[in-house]
Formats: C-alpha cells, sequence, structure tokens
C-alpha cells in the first residue's frame, strides 16, 4: 500500500510515496522511501494519521478488539485552586457560594454510593495547591488537618476501608508527596496537558510543562502506575501536540509505568476566558488519537472521554480505552457533559467493552501495588488482572 506524503526534514512541498505496513495493533510496522526505510518521526505524522482515518481503503484501520473502561465515583475534595487556567470551570475563589471543602462525611456518602452499585474506584481530584489560596487553610485545619496530601491520604485509606481503589490526581507534587501517597493509590495521575507554553496557562505556576514532566518522571521512578494525557484546543500548535506525545513516550520507555494517555479535546465553558474559542472538531481529534497511537508503545493505552465526544470513530483511529464512567456523579471538571449509561457506551464504541480497575492489568499481574491496597485489589481483580465478573 502507498500514500503521497511530504517528508519533515526536506522541502515541505516535496511528495513522496510511502509504503505502509501495519501490524495486528494497528501501529505503522515500516515505513519506507523507495529502498530507504525511516523512523515514524520522519514522516508528517499528521497527514498520515488523517489519511489513516479518511482513507476509503480501510485495511490499515484496525479498531480494538475490546475497549476497556473503569466504573467509578468523582470525589471533587475542593474546586479552591492557586492557578487560573484560561478553559476551566471547575475553580472557583474562595467567598463564592459554590467554593467548596468536602468532609469526610461527605467522601464517605459519595463512596458508599459507589460500592453499592459495584463501582471499584474512586477518582479523587482537586485544585492544585490550595493551601497557597488565601483563606483556605481555616477550612482545612477546621477538619483537624495542615496540608491536603496529608487530608487526601486519608480519605483514600477510608476508600480503601470501604471497598473502592484510590486513583488520585493532586497536581503536581514533590517526591515524599508522592512517596505518601503510593501507598495508598492503586494508581495516580497528571495531564501534562501540553509542552507548548500558551496564553491559557499564562500566570499559573503548576501548569510550567518543566514541573508537570518532573511529576510524571518522579512517579515513574517511584514505580506508581501513572495516567497523563494531553489536552487539544487550548492553545497549543501541531507540534506541541506532537512533542507532548514524545515526551510522554520517552518518559514511559525509561520508566514503563504509564498506563494511559488521555487524548482530551476542548470543550469552551461559559464565564471563562476561552468561552468563545471554539470547540476541538472531531477531524482534529482523529487526527491527534492517530499520531499518538503511533508514536507510543503498545502497552499504553490510548484514552478518549465517552462523555466529551462519541468514541467510535476514534476508536478506529487507535483509541482503545474509554476511561472511568460514572452513573453515580456528575464530571465536576465538565459538568455539561453527562456521562452515557452503560447501554449507550456499549452502543457508542461498536466494539465489546471490558472493565477494568483504575490500575492496568498489566501493573496488577506486575505487583505494582502496597500491601495496604493488596487484599482489596486481589478481590475486585480476575486472574488476568481485569475486573472481576460480578
Amino acid at each position: 500500500m502507498t500514500l503521497e506524503c511530504e517528508r519533515w526534514d526536506l522541502n515541505p512541498r516535496t511528495p513522496a510515496r510511502l509504503d505502509l505496513k501495519s501490524n495486528s495493533f494497528g501501529r505503522l510496522d515500516t515505513l519506507a522511501w523507495g529502498d530507504v526505510k525511516y523512523p515514524l518521526d520522519y514522516i508528517n505524522l499528521t497527514y498520515i494519521s488523517t489519511w489513516l482515518c479518511t482513507s476509503q481503503d480501510n485495511s490499515m484501520i484496525m479498531p480494538p478488539p475490546f475497549a476497556t473502561f473503569s466504573r467509578n465515583v468523582f470525589i471533587p475534595l475542593t474546586n479552591i485552586c492557586r492557578n487560573r487556567c484560561g478553559y476551566c470551570g471547575f475553580r472557583r475563589d474562595i467567598g463564592h457560594p459554590e467554593a467548596k471543602l468536602l468532609t469526610p462525611a461527605e467522601v464517605a456518602k459519595i463512596i458508599d454510593r459507589g460500592v453499592q452499585v459495584g463501582c471499584s474506584e474512586a477518582l479523587f481530584t482537586f485544585g492544585e495547591h490550595a493551601e497557597e489560596v488565601d483563606g483556605f487553610m481555616p477550612l482545612l485545619k477546621g477538619l483537624g488537618y495542615s496540608s491536603m496530601i496529608d487530608y487526601l491520604a486519608d480519605m483514600c485509606r477510608l476508600s480503601i476501608r470501604k471497598g473502592l481503589l484510590p486513583h488520585s490526581n493532586p497536581g503536581i507534587l514533590e517526591k515524599n508527596e508522592l512517596e505518601k501517597l503510593k501507598t495508598c493509590n492503586a494508581s495516580m495521575g497528571l495531564m501534562l496537558e501540553t509542552t507548548g507554553i500558551i496564553e491559557a496557562h499564562k500566570g499559573c505556576m503548576g501548569k510550567a510543562p518543566a514541573l508537570r514532566i518532573k511529576t510524571i518522571r518522579t512517579a515513574g521512578a517511584l514505580r506508581i502506575p501513572f495516567t497523563t494525557g494531553i489536552l487539544v484546543g487550548i492553545g497549543e500548535t501541531l507540534s506541541d501536540r506532537i512533542l507532548s506525545i514524545r515526551t510522554i513516550r520517552d518518559i514511559h520507555e525509561e520508566f514503563g509505568h504509564i498506563q494511559e494517555v488521555i487524548i482530551q479535546n476542548f470543550i469552551p465553558k461559559p464565564g471563562t476566558g476561552m468561552s468563545s474559542y471554539p470547540p476541538t472538531g472531531i477531524r482534529t481529534m482523529k487526527e491527534t488519537v492517530s499520531m499518538a497511537r503511533q508514536l507510543l508503545p503498545e502497552d499504553v493505552a490510548v484514552q478518549v472521554s465517552p462523555n466529551l465526544i462519541s468514541p467510535g470513530e476514534l476508536l478506529n483511529c487507535g483509541a482503545n480505552d474509554l476511561g472511568g464512567v460514572s452513573q453515580e456523579t456528575i464530571d465536576h471538571i465538565n459538568p455539561e457533559s453527562a456521562w452515557p449509561t452503560l447501554v449507550e457506551l456499549r452502543a457508542m464504541a461498536g466494539v465489546p467493552l471490558r472493565e477494568r480497575l483504575p490500575v492496568y492489568p498489566q501493573y496488577v499481574r506486575k505487583k505494582w501495588y502496597s500491601d495496604e491496597i493488596a487484599l482489596l485489589l486481589r478481590s475486585l481483580s480476575d486472574a488476568e488482572g481485569f475486573r472481576k465478573t460480578y
């Protein structure tokens, strides 16, 4: 099979014909320029990605044999945050009527609801370094804590006792903080978002790419199963997207801890600095998902969010995971985007679904988990490391 395309390292308008061969996973095995083979990075990945997802010859577009997902409850410990991202509708100022710090009783109630309906994951997320925001510490001290990480760790242990595996997204962290959370989490996460310097992150200390990369690398050194990803359509360039995925790939090749990469489309939210920006289109998402699948190792899942975009076409472009889906709680980051029901999710996907835990099967099999969660994890997982049938 051949494809008309362009070489990055030559005149950008120089056409050529590429011979393409894919493996059973749908990733490119061979890119040959006549008799000479080139690394994938030499090729205009977006051109190829677009072609792979729009060509009438679908022999190279292979949907996964199944798509994975997890069932969770979403626990937003606080919506106070030191960052002011131009696209964020989650953050609230101290004094705002919707500003909140959940109490242990409120957290317990959410966890109980998840246990009752058969969830396996408690997704803890909150504003980054809320302690730096004036007026927040009295709220935290009112609960008996002087550190959000200490509070999070205790809520993770509450979740374990009640029967849900914690997955925490607390923002950028130092090594000692990651060590503290490692023992009481099945997995953790931090979106890289982008390696680019963008207007939407102006004045947001926690969105400096170097700091986020440092946290992801430190998690790898500590052998923490980890989720990361990029945001698409927040002002980054095509080159930023490719560099971001390459950066994630390189980190994983060094440490082996990246279990999934989220490709998340931007949706404008009222009252934000980017409220008038256009949402990310399906073509851009298809190109980006395909590019990510070509660059990332096969053991790293490519995830899309089924409440933000219909996943069917993206599964045909290389996505193979649909993330955490909650029937009991809303997506507090994207409250306007309702979760599909499991029946709807199956119809949207167009391929069989298989439920997983927040920690991916390969890390269950490798025993990348602490003694603190071992008993619960074993009770929820099957012999392959997926969610046990219930």
